[in-house]
């Protein structure tokens, strides 16, 4: 029995089998990139909402808002899980944020 994909004239059947594979490996290959880069924090939107990816480090004379126990991770938010490393956020889209970082977009999750 020969390898159906070096058949000189594929069937349907073949083609159909090469397609679901083809378009498994794309959606496998772009989800690889649907993360997006991390936030700087010299970002202009970042700089201009305080966004720092360790929250200890944030000026807390600066911004009165901050609380110890605030991160992003428990962020509403936050798009990960909050055990994650690293999540997508609804304040830089296409980007992540760090799970232990905050900003002056804080909001409790509920």
């Amino acid at each position: 029995m020969a390898f159906p994909f070096t058949q000189a004239a594929p069937s349907r059947r073949v083609f159909l089998l090469q397609a679901v594979v083809a378009t498994g490996c794309l959606s496998v290959v772009g989800g690889a990139h649907a993360a997006g880069p991390m936030v700087a924090e010299a970002d202009p939107q970042a700089m201009s909402l305080g966004y720092k990816a360790d929250a200890t480090t944030v000026d807390k004379a600066k911004y009165a808002k901050y609380a110890a126990g605030q991160v992003c991770g428990n962020c509403a938010l936050f798009q990960g899980k909050a055990a994650d490393a690293a999540g997508g956020c609804g304040i830089f889209p296409g980007k992540q944020v760090a799970s232990k970082g905050w900003c002056n977009a804080y909001a409790k999750k509920a």
